[in-house]
């Protein structure tokens, strides 16, 4: 691979199962569960201030959400503008190539709520054949609630 000053020119294809391919990293953060909440949530190619993506984007703490959105910056696909106020503010809005991803990830986010019963369900069929699995995330879905329901937060499905 050849580097240049503002970009890096492959000898050969790029391979994200190569390891230390940057295709690979690349992946690895456009594909991050934040990244990509983020990127859909910025998809609608307005501005959105910081106070209102955390607000929209349950779960994320003020430094996952400052570190991934500068990990976006610097990747290109979010702008940051700030403005010289006080208090300050800043806005964030996907860049043109930030938006060759909306189609990508809206497909993601289709086949996730269209498919979540089926997940959720065979998760469940998993987990009552005595089968081991990974422990939950904090504040995640969880297969089965208590009297054996699907639920999400602990809470029975609505």
């Amino acid at each position: 691979m050849v580097v240049t000053e503002n970009t890096a020119v492959a000898d050969e294809p790029w391979d994200p199962y190569a390891r230390g391919c940057p295709s690979r990293e690349l992946l690895d953060r456009i594909g991050d569960k934040w990244s990509v909440l983020l990127l859909g949530e910025l998809a609608d190619q307005q501005p959105h201030r910081f106070a209102a993506l955390r607000d929209r984007i349950e779960g994320i703490s003020e430094k996952m959400l400052t570190q991934t959105l500068r990990f976006l910056e610097q990747d290109g696909l979010v702008s940051r503008r700030a403005f010289a106020q006080i208090p300050p503010r800043v806005e964030y809005q996907l860049t043109p190539l930030g938006l060759t991803l909306c189609d990508v990830l809206n497909s993601l986010r289709d086949w996730s709520t269209t498919h979540a019963d089926e997940v959720m369900a065979a998760r469940k069929r998993y987990t009552q054949a005595g089968r081991p699995g990974p422990a939950p995330e904090p504040g995640g879905w969880s297969s089965r609630g208590l009297d054996g329901s699907i639920s999400r937060h602990g809470q029975g499905r609505q």
